[in-house]
């Protein structure tokens, strides 16, 4: 029997068997005895943790679900299970930033116990991450750590320009007005609920943490959307053109409402005046990037002349979005806010009219798709693997989710009244539902910036995992019945 001749589920069988017995044979194999090129490790370790998410994208695929999920999925269970057979590296990766934290602690003169206790207040974990990190093997896995981390960033700052490319300014623009009220409707009644459960179920918490957990909400997944409405052949409906206006507007609001609440966040301050300067800040810099970045790149183009046409378009979009990625930070904004501006200016109209060969057909799209591809599976990945299922041990947190979710599902179904009456405004509703990447891009933040702890981060990614799964058959249901009610 061939492999194409397996049924799909004896390939998830398979497919899980593998993973299960590869795993336990990964934690007791022994690490190097540092004779060995140091490199080796960095190459090893990124590559399987790479091959490992496309076997969790091929297996989301087979049971027709968004293949991010797949991937978080599968480092949710990489992750826990390598833990759990004592692989050194899992214990370092999934504690994600803390580990360069402390590092930076002891490089600047503080001793390893000292830096450890105070990011690690138990003492099992914190006897658990000082073990590996005085281990013969310890700096590699700062290694491995550090280049993983990197890779991923600059996984999700190309995933962020993808998102860029596929929004037009001037569709958003013509979208319409029930586009928009469903966008506004989509942002502010997710925040609303959010910010309600939060108090509601939190009332210890700091105000930062309830902002920024509300803001999450309020993340919608276009990408996961366009999928399912593409496979129906319904990208032509007026339903489906509502829903993409309004997701492509909800990227936009929803990036400028994260970097308010980040920049809160990092500046320690809720006040009227601060809210106005970081709102005239993100204000300024897309203005800024939006009227001065056409510019600067017909300046490249034209000085990239001497490139084959295809090497420059890869070439002026990979310096144009680390441009703006950097100066991004440098207005105090994620990178991804520059990442998305990137996309949102740059098109393949900029290259028109010049000299052109065989592979000038490419698109920038076609050329940046593999680095993308290659490099943010490491992010979902890394952020599957620091997800602790144990903290879904402790019944608080599972309420928090479950509040989060239901928050997250009420919230974009009621952005479906911004719709005109004689549209499907529960379908609409439901279009809107899927977080996928955006959201979990948003926990991902909000773990690095400290303002989530390690139950409030499982607990975003569980009401992730929910929406972006209940989204895609809802979906098809509901055209299902309403095909019922026309026939």
């Amino acid at each position: 029997m061939s492999f194409s001749e397996i049924s799909m589920k004896r390939r998830i069988v398979l497919l899980l068997l593998f993973v299960c017995v590869a795993i336990p044979s990964f934690a007791f194999t022994k690490g190097s005895n540092g004779h060995t090129d140091p490199v080796a490790s960095v190459v090893l370790w990124v590559t399987l943790i790479f091959f490992f998410g496309l076997m969790g994208r091929y297996a989301a695929q087979l049971v027709h679900q968004p293949g991010v999920l797949g991937e978080l999925l599968m480092g949710v269970l990489l992750g826990n299970l390598c833990y759990f057979f004592g692989l050194p590296l899992a214990i370092v990766l999934r504690e994600g930033g803390a580990i360069f934290e402390i590092m930076g602690e002891v490089l600047s003169g503080a001793t390893l116990t000292a830096a450890v206790t105070m990011h690690f207040p138990t003492l099992p974990e914190a006897q658990k991450v000082i073990a590996v990190l005085q281990g013969h093997n310890g700096i590699n896995l700062i290694r491995v750590a550090y280049v993983v981390d990197s890779f991923s960033r600059y996984g999700v700052i190309f995933l962020l320009f993808m998102v860029g490319l596929e929004t037009s300014i001037d569709e958003i623009m013509h979208t319409g007005k029930e586009s928009m009220r469903v966008a506004l409707l989509g942002v502010l009644v997710p925040i609303l609920l959010g910010f309600l459960v939060t108090l509601l179920l939190m009332p210890e918490g700091s105000l930062k943490t309830d902002l920024f957990l509300a803001a999450t909400l309020s993340a919608t997944s276009v990408g996961i959307t366009a999928r399912v409405l593409k496979e129906m052949n319904k990208l032509r409906t007026r339903e489906a053109k509502t829903i993409l206006g309004a997701a492509m507007i909800d990227d936009v609001l929803g990036l400028i409402i994260l970097a308010i609440v980040s920049s809160v966040v990092l500046t320690g301050v809720i006040e009227v005046g601060v809210l106005v300067h970081v709102v005239m800040q993100v204000i300024l810099f897309f203005a800024g990037v939006l009227l001065i970045g056409p510019w600067v790149l017909r300046q490249m183009v034209h000085a990239f002349r001497f490139l084959e046409p295809w090497e420059s378009k890869l070439a002026i979009s990979f310096v144009f979005v680390m441009a703006l990625a950097w100066l991004a930070t440098l207005a105090q904004l994620a990178s991804i806010i520059g990442a998305f501006a990137a996309g949102l200016i740059i098109h393949d109209g900029f290259f028109d009219g010049h000299a052109l060969d065989g592979k000038s057909d490419k698109q920038i799209r076609d050329l940046v798709a593999p680095l993308e591809a290659l490099l943010a599976p490491l992010f979902f990945m890394l952020i599957g693997i620091q997800v602790k299922l144990e903290s879904f041990l402790d019944w608080h947190v599972l309420l928090i989710a479950f509040g989060l979710t239901i928050a997250a599902v009420l919230g974009k179904l009621a952005c479906g009244l911004g719709a005109a009456k004689t549209d499907d405004r529960l379908l609409i509703g439901i279009g809107m539902l899927p977080r996928g990447e955006v959201g979990l891009v948003f926990a991902s933040i909000g773990r690095t910036l400290g303002v989530l702890s390690d139950e409030l981060f499982s607990a975003i990614i569980l009401m992730v995992i929910i929406t972006t799964f209940m989204a895609p058959p809802w979906m098809k249901a509901r055209y299902a019945k309403l095909k019922q009610v026309e026939a």
